[in-house]
């Protein structure tokens, strides 16, 4: 029940969680670890000094776990992820998440038992399989964190990111059905035939159910693109309704005797995955920054509250008496060797598979294997156990509820407080902090771009009399010095083909940008800007990868998996007339013609001598031909298309006419409204008589 005080709890917690952020930079701990030792402060202070007590009525149940903050967590960790990238590691993640989960839990449920009896207690073997299966799963969100601040290579973030998602459902659906056989009893051939379908119908349900709701709410979404509330809101209501939904349908769902489960967990990753690939272009341009800061601020409160509350929780575990001290310490121990039993031989056994392009290279394996940090997901399993699970010669004064906890907070403490604080140094023994080539060259460009901006803004503002003359010379000085710097680095002979990468990117960059407002501003559909949005990030990803002569002709390398299955089910149901294929293609042509252009616009922008020593000449020159000939081809396709299909190149370009029109009188009024010149009311009333 909510009540003042507990309301209270709350936010006092998140105000404390967001200082926390300060506090942590000047300790020198990591924001999550941090948190947890305000919790442990908390809980103590909550429990000697009554004014305080009000801290202890907000705690963690199954309910706010499962319901309200792990959803939160997991959609936004899902929606940023690269459903390409995903895809071209699907293989190592699903080795790691499925069979690595399963190592885990077998190899700590063995050690353990046989640890415990070895230390005089006499544990049931299915106690520790499901500490097993609980503790195995880790967590993405103080994982990454870390990644991101420490600068971790980009693949490695998505291969631990990807893992922790998945083996986070995979956990839970086993742990599950564990449960259920520790409730229910074994039973032989008919427990493993019930197990083995209800973990199969999780994974593969969850997928399915995913998918199906994703598709409808990206749908829902399109519909609403031009009401941002309205288009934001959905994201959020996509998240916990899938969850909800996906757990409510598990209870129902049953064939032939059998009852089917679905993995919420799984399902909101597919849905969140789908939204965040194929949906983002869905939302209108000026809602998606907004929905991605959403995000963060609503995985920053709902992770700051399980940390905090998990260092509460820490207070009232008897962890330190001595003889469950001793079952801890063999408990961390066993888990960090059975995390790596789980990486280093299915890995070895990966890079035997594939080419040495896309092998996991040692010192990654290493920072998998360490860097595996437990957090909400375990908790919420422990709470998931019955007050009143017991098991035939339970001798020890806790629970088996109790026990599972004490073990899972004592592990959830190690990882964080050893693991977490030691990643960093971990990264720099490693070198995995070390930037690429094609990274530290455009580091020097963006120098570059940077202080020639500074020294021309601080001419131009001497001149209106907003700097004093002595200030602008020392300013000038100073950025001039640091710009030569770094064109003297750019112009070095062995940069030449990275000064060229660079400058391709950089294109391609202002490309999908001015695309985007293309789309915008309705000059282009959203199959025309999948098409060649898709188109610019295959050139992107050729490039990256050192290929300066990507095929410029494909729009899609079937990675885009959310792409594709729309694109199929959309020829299913929907056949395009000779009509809207010219209309698309000249819409095609048209597009690529205005962003090539821009390219061209921005690149000539600087002064010539300055540009050339920003990107080099060579590569300057060589980038502009690319570009005036791309212009050149696609506005002849366009030229030739009009001249052949006059009919429905007219009709075309008098509704781009009217759209552009429309365009001008809506940033003329949210321009009016911003200065103030219009009252609220009267915008509301002339934006509804636009629309």
């Amino acid at each position: 029940m909510l009540t003042a005080t507990l309301t209270l709890a709350i936010f006092t917690m998140l105000g404390i969680s967001s200082l926390a952020i300060f506090w942590a930079k000047r300790v020198k701990l990591p924001h999550t670890v941090f948190l947890v030792v305000i919790g442990l402060v908390l809980g103590v202070t909550a429990q000697f000094f009554p004014t305080f007590g009000f801290l202890s009525e907000f705690h963690l149940t199954p309910e706010l776990l499962f319901y309200l903050l792990l959803p939160t967590l997991i959609f936004e960790s899902a929606y940023n992820i690269s459903a390409r990238r995903l895809v071209e590691d699907t293989t190592i993640i699903l080795m790691l998440s499925v069979l690595g989960l399963l190592v885990s839990t077998t190899v700590i449920a063995i050690a353990l038992y046989y640890g415990l009896l070895w230390f005089g207690f006499g544990v049931p073997f299915m106690v520790t399989l499901l500490f097993g299966a609980l503790i195995s799963a880790t967590d993405p969100v103080a994982v990454l964190a870390l990644f991101k601040e420490y600068g971790a290579p980009r693949r490695l973030s998505l291969i631990f990111e990807g893992e922790s998602l998945f083996n986070d459902a995979t956990a839970v659906a086993l742990f599950l059905v564990l449960l259920a056989v520790a409730e229910h009893g074994y039973n032989g051939f008919d427990t493993i035939l019930e197990g083995t379908i209800s973990f199969t119908s999780m994974l593969i349900g969850g997928v399915i159910f995913g998918v199906i709701v994703g598709a409808i709410f990206a749908k829902l979404i399109g519909l609403a693109r031009e009401n941002e509330i309205a288009s934001i809101t959905l994201t959020i209501v996509l998240a916990h309704v899938t969850f909800i939904l996906t757990e409510i349908l598990s209870h129902h769902l049953s064939f032939a005797g059998f009852h089917f489960y679905l993995s919420p967990i799984i399902a909101t990753t597919v849905a969140a995955l789908l939204m965040g690939n194929y949906g983002r272009s869905k939302i209108h341009p000026r809602a998606e920054e907004f929905v991605e800061n959403l995000w963060s601020q609503l995985a920053f409160m709902a992770n700051s509250l399980i940390f905090i509350l998990i260092g509460i929780l820490f207070v009232s575990v008897p962890l330190l008496e001595p003889t469950m001290l001793i079952v801890v310490v063999l408990t961390i121990l066993i888990v960090a060797t059975a995390r790596a039993i789980s990486i280093y031989p299915l890995v070895i056994g990966y890079n035997a598979l594939v080419s040495n392009a896309r092998r996991i290279p040692t010192s990654w394996q290493h920072l998998l294997s360490w860097g595996s940090l437990r957090g909400a997901l375990a908790v919420t399993m422990v709470l998931l156990i019955p007050d009143s699970l017991t098991f035939p010669g339970w001798s020890l004064s806790m629970s088996p509820k109790e026990f599972l906890l004490a073990l899972t907070v004592g592990c959830i403490f190690a990882t964080l407080f050893i693991k977490a604080t030691t990643i960093q140094w971990f990264m720099k023994l490693l070198r995995l902090d070390v930037l690429t080539e094609l990274e530290t060259m455009q580091g020097h460009e963006a120098r570059a771009l940077m202080h020639h901006e500074v020294t021309d803004r601080v001419t131009r503002y001497e001149k209106r009399g907003y700097i004093e003359p002595e200030v602008a010379a020392m300013l000038r000085e100073r950025h001039e010095a640091a710009y030569k710097a770094a064109c003297a680095t750019i112009a070095e002979p062995s940069t030449k083909t990275l000064a060229l990468r660079v400058l391709r990117l950089f294109a391609i960059g202002i490309e999908k940008r001015h695309l985007k407002e293309l789309y915008h501003h309705n000059e282009v559909n959203e199959r025309v800007y999948r098409r060649l949005n898709g188109k610019l990030q295959l050139q992107a990803e050729a490039i990256e990868l050192g290929n300066l002569a990507p095929n410029m002709s494909i729009h899609t390398d079937g990675k885009d998996i959310f792409e594709s299955i729309a694109a199929y089910i959309h020829t299913l149901l929907a056949k395009e007339t000779e009509a809207e294929r010219i209309k698309d293609l000249y819409m095609y042509y048209r597009a690529q013609t205005i962003i090539s252009r821009k390219v061209l616009k921005e690149l000539n922008t600087l002064d010539k001598e300055s540009a050339e020593h920003i990107f080099s000449p060579d590569a300057l020159e060589h980038v502009i031909d690319l570009y005036t000939t791309f212009k050149n081809q696609s506005q002849k396709k366009m030229t030739d298309l009009g001249q052949t299909e006059t009919i429905v190149a007219d009709e075309f370009s008098k509704q781009l006419a009217i759209a552009g029109v429309h365009t001008i009188e809506e940033n003329v009024l949210h321009e009016l409204f911003e200065r103030q010149l219009i009252t609220p009311k009267l915008y509301i009333a002339l934006k509804e008589e636009l629309d």
